[in-house]
């Protein structure tokens, strides 16, 4: 586990934006544990497509339409 995800998990935060310098959000992390919720893959739907995200057998992540 990550520095980043250790702290995220111990917060108890799904996701949270990152700032830069000025306070300006420029991202929003979420962990694959959060993602995923335990499951070796998820559906995402996005512009009216469904896309599958999953887990490989070498724990990396893959996306297909």
């Amino acid at each position: 586990m990550s520095k980043l995800d250790s702290e995220i998990s111990s917060a108890g935060l799904a996701a949270r934006s990152v700032a830069d310098a000025r306070g300006a959000q420029i991202e929003a992390v979420i962990t694959s544990a959060v993602l995923m919720d335990g499951r070796r893959e998820v559906v995402i739907v996005h512009g009216g497509e469904r896309y599958r995200l999953r887990i490989t057998a070498n724990d990396k992540l893959i996306l297909t339409k």
